[in-house]
């Protein structure tokens, strides 16, 4: 353990926890920041078996953790105003005992101190850090080094205020019984059921992240020369890629773009492999155990590497300029970190990953 990390249990306002009954956790944003708060539900729900434990997430990613078994209920917030108003209303009728922000935007904060909860958990770095009477200076400081993983700084919120967390479990997401049952009949729709699948995610939020779609549809061609048949998934949005995947490429390629989240988490639950570009999809398929092949372009690879025991490989072209925002090259104005990369190294990465799978046939 740290000696930074001892020094910050000696030294934290730690919460009476033996008289806790009743907790939340604030966790809003992307899939990505969804999944990676699973390990920090894990640890209080170990510690706090008695207690009741629910999370705050926005609605369109709030089915990801329905069922959770670390979870007693799932609470969602709306966009706009009134929504949130409701919610703080819902929060500070519950009367929490104890509110745990992973977020620390201006809107979880406004829910955190509207909950009314004797002890307000963050981080001094959030919006309005006065509103919390429980601050984590660092989550740096809190392990004692530089480099923290986006799981262990939502982690380190949770043991700054004295639960223990030095163990850091991998993220998980819960089987969803009717997306199961969807993904298994519409594998056996196209002629899939049984088959080794490799689950491809070819798109990003950002194009700074987003690696060329005829790149992909090279490894898709190298995925099923290994005895691997390609599944890619986008949004419906987003469905022109996995058209424009289909097109280039001469392996055979099916595609959804209709899939809710936990449709796609089953999916890639039944997956030998995931490739796709550093995204929340990319955590999903971590959180279920399925190994991945994450290709990072501007985005911090510490930071948002896979958080699993599984194996996994991340690949990248190393820029000075990494990372950055990624909402633009400022550097060079087209990406080349993403762009450049290159087929024959994610080839080769990928080659390297089926080997520690035992997958090559």
């Amino acid at each position: 353990m740290p000696e930074a990390y001892k020094a910050l249990q000696r030294g934290a306002a730690l919460v009476d926890w033996e008289r806790v009954g009743r907790v939340l956790v604030i966790r809003l944003r992307s899939i990505g920041d969804t999944v990676l708060c699973t390990p920090t539900l894990r640890v209080l729900r170990e510690q706090l078996p008695d207690s009741r434990i629910d999370v705050l997430l926005e609605e369109w990613v709030a089915p990801l953790l329905a069922g959770h078994e670390s979870v007693d209920s799932v609470i969602t917030v709306g966009n706009d105003a009134r929504a949130r108003l409701r919610t703080a209303l819902e929060l500070r009728n519950t009367r929490y005992d104890v509110v745990v922000n992973l977020h620390g935007g201006t809107t979880s904060t406004f829910l955190t101190r509207a909950s009314g909860a004797r002890y307000r958990i963050g981080s001094s770095s959030y919006q309005f850090p006065f509103l919390y009477n429980v601050r984590l200076p660092s989550p740096q400081e809190f392990w004692g080094r530089d480099e923290v993983h986006s799981a262990e700084v939502q982690l380190a919120v949770a043991g700054h205020a004295g639960i223990e967390v030095e163990r850091r479990p991998d993220s998980e997401l819960p089987i969803n019984e009717p997306a199961s049952r969807m993904i298994d009949a519409r594998l056996g729709a196209i002629g899939l059921s049984g088959s080794s699948i490799a689950l491809i995610h070819p798109v990003a939020a950002l194009f700074t992240k987003q690696w060329p779609t005829r790149s992909f549809a090279k490894i898709a061609e190298k995925l099923e020369m290994e005895g691997l048949k390609p599944v890619a998934v986008a949004t419906e949005s987003e469905a022109g890629v996995l058209d424009a995947l289909r097109e280039l490429t001469r392996s055979t390629v099916k595609t959804f773009s209709d899939l809710t989240l936990p449709e796609i988490t089953e999916l890639a639950r039944r997956a030998s492999v995931f490739v796709g570009t550093d995204s929340g999809i990319a955590h999903i398929a971590a959180a279920v155990g399925t190994p991945p092949l994450v290709i990072f372009g501007s985005s911090n690879r510490d930071h948002w590497r896979p958080w699993t025991r599984a194996p996994y490989r991340i690949v990248f072209d190393e820029y000075d300029c990494q990372p950055c925002s990624g909402y633009e090259c400022r550097e060079f104005g087209d990406a080349p970190c993403i762009n450049r990369l290159s087929v024959s190294k994610v080839a080769k990465t990928l080659d390297e990953l089926l080997d520690e799978m035992q997958l090559k046939p």
